[in-house]
C-alpha cells in the first residue's frame, strides 16, 4: 500500500491560538469533506506536530497531478465558502503549500506518524539526488516500524496559481519532499536521521527542514454531507 494516487497537495500551517476551536470544526465538518468530494481527490489527512513547525500538516492525495490544476479544483479554490472565507485569512499563519507529483511511493499501510523532510537539489545534481533517493528509500521502508516512504516534487507553476482562496496571503512553496510514515515517532526520527546523513553528498542543497506529525483526522473520497 502506498499513496492513493500520483498527485498530492502538501500543506503546512500554523493556526492562531484563538482560532483553533473554529479551525477544527471547519476543517473536520466542511473543508476536508468538501475537498475529498472533488472529482479526482482520493483522500485527505491532517496531522499535528510532535516536533518541528509549522504546527499542522495536511496531505491530499489525488488520482493524478493534473487534477490539481484542473477545472474542478480551481473552481472550488476560486469560490470559497463563507466559512472558508472567514477562517483562512483570520486564523492561518506561516503557510506553505505545494502541488506535487508523486515520484516514488511504497508502503504496507498508513502510519499514525508521518515525518516530512523538505529540501532542494544542488544545481545540476537533480538526477544524482533522484537516483540516490530511489535506491535508498526501499531500505528505509524495511526498517522496523516504518510503514511507508514517499518522494514528491512540487510543480512550482501549478503551486503558484493565484486563486480567490489564496489572494492577499503569503504562501510559501516547497521544493522536494520525502515523507516517512511509521507506527512509532522514534522509528520515523531514526530513519530520517540516517537519510539526512548522506543526502548532502548525494546532491541535496543546504537548508533541509523536518517535522514529525501525528495523525488527527482522515477523510476519504465520499460525498460531503
Amino acid at each position: 500500500m502506498s499513496l492513493a494516487g500520483k498527485g498530492v497537495v502538501a500543506i503546512w500551517n500554523d493556526i492562531a491560538l484563538e482560532g483553533r476551536a473554529e479551525f477544527y470544526e471547519w476543517h473536520d465538518r466542511e473543508h476536508m469533506p468538501e475537498r475529498a468530494g472533488i472529482p479526482g481527490f482520493l483522500r485527505g489527512r491532517r496531522y499535528i506536530a510532535v516536533h518541528g513547525s509549522p504546527q499542522y500538516f495536511t496531505l491530499y492525495e489525488t488520482e493524478t497531478q493534473a487534477v490539481l490544476t484542473g477545472k474542478d479544483y480551481l473552481t472550488r479554490l476560486n469560490n470559497p465558502t463563507p466559512w472558508t472565507a472567514k477562517v483562512v485569512p483570520a486564523h492561518f499563519r506561516n503557510t506553505s503549500r505545494g502541488v506535487c507529483s508523486v515520484e516514488l511511493s511504497d508502503g504496507v499501510g498508513q502510519g499514525g506518524y508521518i515525518l516530512t523532510l523538505r529540501f532542494g537539489p544542488q544545481a545540476g545534481r537533480e538526477n544524482d539526488l533522484r537516483q540516490y533517493l530511489a535506491s535508498v528509500l526501499p531500505g528505509i521502508l524495511a526498517r522496523p516500524a516504518v510503514v511507508g516512504v514517499h518522494l514528491c516534487i512540487a510543480d512550482r507553476e501549478g503551486s503558484s496559481i493565484e486563486t480567490a482562496e489564496k489572494r492577499g496571503r503569503e504562501v510559501g512553496i516547497p521544493n522536494w519532499l520525502v515523507m516517512i510514515e511509521s507506527v512509532t515517532p522514534e522509528a520515523a526520527d531514526a530513519a530520517c536521521k540516517t537519510l539526512m546523513a548522506e543526502m548532502p553528498s548525494k546532491g541535496a542543497a543546504p537548508g533541509m527542514d523536518t517535522g514529525l506529525y501525528s495523525l488527527q483526522f482522515t477523510r476519504n473520497n465520499t460525498a460531503a454531507r
